[in-house]
């Protein structure tokens, strides 16, 4: 993350209202159980809707990448969803690992967890934020919430290549 380290670290707790009541959004590690099993599920989640050469999901092992800021959201010492933020550049960043756990859904969980990663792309000075997400039906909840927060269809980016199986999005800063 060049160019990142003269900036103050984001704080670490931020409070968000929803739904459910204010919840707590924090840096996370996969070493925290609730964590690693939630990603897990994130992961087996895609197999379910996706073929294999097109799931983009990190397998556990790759939020040690410093590139990779995981944060998770919490209320009552409950684990409500976690979103990642990923540094493309200087300039741009890519939103990974968004899930919310089941019993926490359409409660503004994702919704905390978005502005929060984009808060966190403004103070770093991205430009840019950017996405990849599935196409099945599975996915158009959170197509929808991409939608809500402004961000908008675009062609593949970085890595990735075009696939039908994939929608890439994203939002200028």
């Amino acid at each position: 993350m060049a160019g990142r380290s003269a900036k103050p670290p984001s704080s670490d707790r931020t409070r968000h209202p929803a739904v459910l009541g204010e919840f707590d959004i924090r840096r996370g590690s996969v070493e925290e159980s609730a964590v690693a099993d939630l990603l897990t599920g994130h992961l087996a989640g895609m197999t379910e809707h996706s073929p294999p050469e097109s799931i983009h999901a990190l397998p556990l092992d790759g939020f040690s990448d410093p590139a990779i800021t995981l944060w998770c959201a919490w209320q009552d010492g409950g684990l409500l969803g976690c979103g990642a933020l990923k540094e493309l550049t200087q300039e741009h960043g890519e939103i990974k690992a968004m899930r919310t756990a089941d019993a926490h859904l359409r409660r503004g969980v994702a919704a905390g967890l978005l502005r929060h990663i984009l808060d966190e792309s403004r103070r770093r000075g991205y430009r840019r934020v950017s996405l990849e997400t599935g196409s099945a039906d599975a996915f158009q909840p959170a197509l929808r919430l991409y939608e809500r927060f402004g961000f908008e269809y675009c062609g593949p980016f970085g890595p990735y290549r075009e696939d039908p199986f994939s929608r890439f999005m994203t939002r200028r800063l």
